[in-house]
């Protein structure tokens, strides 16, 4: 599991508050599959970390922020993390907090709760091998003033991409893609949630079978 230096997750004892989380822990829900498509909200972050015990997070960017108050400037840290099982599911969240360790726990368990699968195929015509290391079509995600478009690409290619959409990528379990950015992308936040939007739109666009 990679983590920025000097941090360690402290282990805690889970007591379920939800539904969805005692239904997980008697054992009733027991994939990932079954918890995101269950009538209840995904509200504790422990029923992810149950459902898929191999989960792996990275963090992306530890940006200062500073607010003027009328007790003077405050600063705090913005982190963003993403998490994923590099098979298909993935998430990204943000946390800000005045100590960084407390600010990456909170992006965790923001990206924990924000988990989506990514629809993943072959789309090329250059390779049509029916494998799923590619996207199934062309996908644009937008974030500011941030646009990133993914098409399909052929087995082999590899991640024709920038540092951090390719790191999103391999967490999501893309293999090969072509990639065309637009914008600001020095800023990574945005430039990973337009990356994020994007692969999440592999599974919420309907398509003719």
């Amino acid at each position: 599991m990679t983590k920025a230096a000097g941090w360690k997750r402290e282990e805690e004892v889970w007591v379920p508050s939800t539904k969805l989380g005692k239904l997980v822990q008697s054992g009733e829900l027991k994939t990932i599959e079954e918890v995101l498509s269950s009538r209840y909200p995904l509200k504790e972050f422990q029923i992810v970390e149950a459902v898929i015990p191999d989960l792996v997070e990275e963090v992306l960017d530890i940006n200062m922020v500073q607010r003027m108050t009328d007790s003077g400037r405050r600063i705090k840290f913005r982190v963003c993390v993403i998490v994923g099982n590099k098979d298909g599911y993935l998430g990204i969240g943000t946390g800000k907090d005045a100590l960084v360790r407390n600010g990456i726990t909170k992006a965790i368990r923001a990206a924990e709760l924000n988990l989506t699968y990514i629809d993943r195929g072959c789309g090329s015509w250059e390779c049509n091998c029916d494998e799923m290391h590619s996207v199934p079509f062309a996908v644009t995600g937008k974030s500011g003033g941030v646009s990133i478009t993914f098409k399909p690409a052929p087995k082999g290619l590899g991640l024709a991409a920038g540092d951090t959409p390719k790191k999103i990528l391999e967490f999501a379990g893309i293999k090969d893609i072509w990639t065309k950015t637009k914008g600001k992308t020095r800023t990574t936040l945005n430039l990973s949630m337009a990356t994020f939007n994007a692969l999440r739109a592999t599974s919420t666009i309907k398509t003719m079978s």
